[in-house]
Order: C-alpha cells, then structure tokens, then sequence
C-alpha cells in the first residue's frame, strides 16, 4: 500500500517508478523491447521510417532507457536537418556523452541487424503506443491513488485530477489524422444544410436581435470576455444575457457568481424580470398589493428557469472545472458565466506573480470551454487608463483589459460596455441611458458598435427598437393580470 503523502497537496510530485511498482505488484511493466529495437533498426537502415517514426513516436514511447537515449539522438538529428545513420546515431551519441551508456557502437551495429521487414514499421509504432497508454494508465492510477489516500486534498480536487489525468494519459498518444479538403467539404456542406432550415442561429442565443445578427449565438467552445469598468453594468448585462437563454429559450445556464451572494442576484433578476422599480425590490419602499400580484405573475416562467447559480468566493479553479463538467453532464448546461475573471484563484504556484496567474486563469477558461463544447462568458475589469485616456470618445479597448495580455489573446470574443455618461462625456439628463455595447474583438466575424439603453431602475439592457414597445407590452400584461383577478372573483 502507497504511504500517504505529507504536506502540500500541490507540491510538484515524483514522477512513478515504473519498475518499483511493478515489483510491488508481481508484474512487469508493459512493454516491448524487442519491437522497440526492430523500430530502431528501421530507421538506421531507411530515411523513410525516420520520417514516420518521428511524425508518430516520441521519446518515452520507449521503455528502455538505452533505446530512449538513441531516439532522442536520432530526434537531434532530424531536427539538425543530418541523416540518420549509424555513423551519425553514434556520433551525435558520443557528443552527449552517451555512446557508452547504450553499449557502443556495436549495439547501434545490432539494432541494424534486428529489423523484420521496414514494411512493418505501421504494426510496430503502433503497438508501442498501445504500449504506452498502458504505462501512462498505470502510472495515473498510482497517482490517483496515493492522493486518495491524502486527507488534505478537497474530494472535488480529487475528482478533476483523477479525471484530467485519464484523459491527458490517452489523449497524449492520440494524434489527430490529416483530413483531405473533399472529406472536409462534405462535413461542411452537411452542416451548412442543416443550418438552412433552423432559426439562423447556431448558437446559444443572446435574446439581443443585434447582437445575435453578428454572432450568430455564443458559439460552442467560444471563450467571450465582457469587460467594464466597475459599476458601469457588467454583471446586470450577463444576468439579462442568463435570463434571456434560460427563460426565453430554455436552455440551462450556469451561473458563477464570486463577488456577488446568490441572493443579491435572484433580486437583481426579481427586479428585471418583474419590471419594479429597484427600491421596492429592495425594501426601501412598499409593494401594493396589485404589486405583489404582479411580481407573483411575472415570476413564473423565471421560477422554473434551468438556471442554475453558484456564489463559491474565491473558487479554485480545480473546483470550476469539476462543477463546470458536472453540470455540463448531469444538468445539460449549454452557456457559462463567470463573474468575475479576476476574482478566481489561479494555480498555487503562481501567487505573488500576478500577470501569470491570471494568464493561466484565461487559458483554463479557455481550454474548459473547448473541452465541454459550451460557451464561457467571463467578466472582467478594466485598467484606470479606459477612463483617463484623452480622445477616442473615452471608448475603452483591447489595451485596457486588466492585469495581463493573455486575456485578449486566449479570448474568441471581447464585449466592451461604454456608457457615455459614465466616464463624463455626457451630462444631458437625456443621455443617462445611452449604452453601446462595442465587439472589439470577434475571431469569427465582424466587429462593430450595437447602440441600447440601459435601465437602471429595472437593472435591465433594451435595444432601441425594443424600448418603443416596453410600455404597451407592460400595459398588455397589466390587462392580463386584471383578467385573471376578474375571473377569480366569477
């Protein structure tokens, strides 16, 4: 049985011993040495198996250190644009000083002798991937187990290692084939047609016509930042953005919220959804009773949302990615939010180096929205200079996302809310409620500037077009409301 491990559960751990292990356990390592040297002698004799050897094989596909150490001379070879002969092999070999510890030159002159047929090459690499993924397997296992029996790591911790390190021990030694155009075509087209008889969104819609017309939805696997400085709208905008998939088109949302309590975001959505002023929301002033009757109405549809919210403070994210997946799986999520960027908890490892821990925080958002397949819509705050900056209408960009490069560059998309009246260009009580909603960024499509308002006292975002019609909409449910109260009196 593995000794439990002391100390910090994220120090970097030892690489597995593999015959160690296998001793302990009756059993040999898996491998093939005599394939291993079959493989080796190939690529002594023909340029032709160098060439595929090196496109499929890297150096710990071979279990024996010796044959490691002369892959790895003939992958310097190949790199330095110089044959790969045995002249060459053992040459390069006594250079790094490792030509005695494969056996001299005449263990080169043996591999050569070993080869079955160069014909074969395909059947030996790939039995030394298999190979391969049973060392990897094995060794992940141990992994796995030793940190299960460590107290100190978070079960949810557990989880997502154990699961990351199945899928990095197999997905490490499955390489992707090279696709011909016609087969791509084909896959395209298919695609294209079935599109033509959909809505014309692809994607999870955002429930802003103006918007959706540029993206086409949030796209799967898409990381979208959308970024303000603080109290300009951020977190009113996602929540409408939530609201609007989850009630409108009923697709499950997850929420993470790390600055906000669950409770201060179900009254904002009460608020908007209700269309009551905040303050009474809030408690500063009375509900009527035609008001609560109202509220009571209006909440129906959002009260059986597939919305699902989690207010975790300063969540890990180890632990993101394990409810990310979970909920992915267990409740069908197909959009995430992440509120905000800067307030998650980057590796342990990178604490006191800023920049870099929330670069890794971006690439991690990333790479979880490209391995669940859903969009990831994560906020994020704005550097002091969006504010200061003299000329270019005050509009914030690209430069001013805060505390590292990497967010613009991981980022498939980047929203920006300006709010004239917010950084003072405006002081017609009119303007108050102008907003833009600026795409500065779309790896996908085009960029552009979407005019709305924004109504603060329903914390809720309109489109132009949209604001015409909110008052007899209220009035049509209003007369709704008394309908149903005349009815109950019948």
């Amino acid at each position: 049985m593995p000794a439990q491990r002391s100390g910090n559960p994220r120090k970097k751990e030892q690489a597995v011993n593999l015959e160690t292990l296998g001793l302990e356990i009756g059993n040999k390592p898996p491998q093939a040495t005599d394939v291993e040297e079959a493989v080796l002698g190939a690529m002594l004799l023909e340029p032709s198996c160098v060439d595929l050897a090196m496109e499929e094989l890297t150096p710990s596909c071979f279990y024996d250190p010796k044959h490691r150490m002369v892959f790895e001379a003939m992958s310097r070879l190949v790199t330095d644009h110089t044959s790969v002969d045995i002249i060459t092999v053992s040459t390069e070999l006594k250079a790094q000083g490792n030509l005695e510890a494969v056996g001299g030159t005449v263990v080169l002159a043996n591999l050569s002798e070993k080869v079955g047929s160069a014909a074969h090459m395909e059947y030996y690499i790939k039995i030394l991937k298999q190979k391969t993924i049973q060392r990897d397997l094995i060794s992940a296992s141990y992994d796995i187990l030793r940190d299960s029996f460590d107290d100190s790591i978070k079960v949810d911790d557990l989880i997502d290692k154990a699961q990351s390190k199945v899928y990095d021990a197999i997905q490490s030694n499955v390489r992707r084939e090279v696709q011909d155009i016609g087969s791509l075509i084909n896959i395209a087209m298919a695609d294209i047609q079935e599109m033509q008889g959909s809505t014309g969104l692809n994607g999870v819609p955002s429930g802003f016509l103006s918007i959706d017309r540029i993206t086409m939805g949030w796209q799967k696997s898409d990381l979208i930042i959308l970024a303000a400085r603080p109290s300009v709208g951020k977190t009113a905008f996602s929540l409408n953005l939530a609201r609007n998939a989850a009630v409108d088109h009923h697709m499950a949302v997850a929420f993470f919220s790390l600055e906000m309590s669950a409770i201060q975001l179900v009254k904002r959505l009460i608020t908007s959804e209700s269309g009551l002023p905040a303050d009474k929301i809030k408690g500063g002033a009375r509900l009527e009773d035609y008001e609560w009757e109202q509220l009571e109405y209006k909440l129906k549809a959002l009260s059986k949302a597939p919305l699902y919210i989690d207010d975790t403070p300063g969540l890990p994210l180890m632990e993101f990615r394990t409810k990310a997946k979970n909920l992915v799986k267990n409740k069908g999520v197909r959009l995430i939010f992440v509120d905000y960027l800067q307030l998650m908890q980057g590796p342990s490892e990178l604490k006191g180096m800023r920049e870099q821990e929330v670069a890794a925080i971006s690439r991690t958002l990333k790479a979880t929205a490209k391995e669940l397949d859903v969009p990831i819509i994560a906020l994020s705050q704005l550097s002091r200079q969006a504010v200061q900056r003299q000329g270019g209408g005050g509009k914030p960009q690209l430069s001013d996302l805060r505390e590292s490069g990497s967010i613009e560059q991981d980022a498939d998309m980047v929203l920006f809310i300006h709010r004239p009246d917010f950084v003072g260009l405006s002081e017609n009580p009119e303007d108050k409620e102008k907003t833009q909603i600026i795409i500065a960024k779309h790896r996908n499509g085009e960029t552009c500037e979407i005019d709305m308002l924004f109504k603060s006292e329903q914390i809720k975002f309109v489109e132009l077009d949209d604001s015409l019609d909110m008052r007899a909409g209220s009035m049509e449910i209003d007369s709704a409301m008394n309908t149903m109260t005349n009815n109950e009196f019948l």
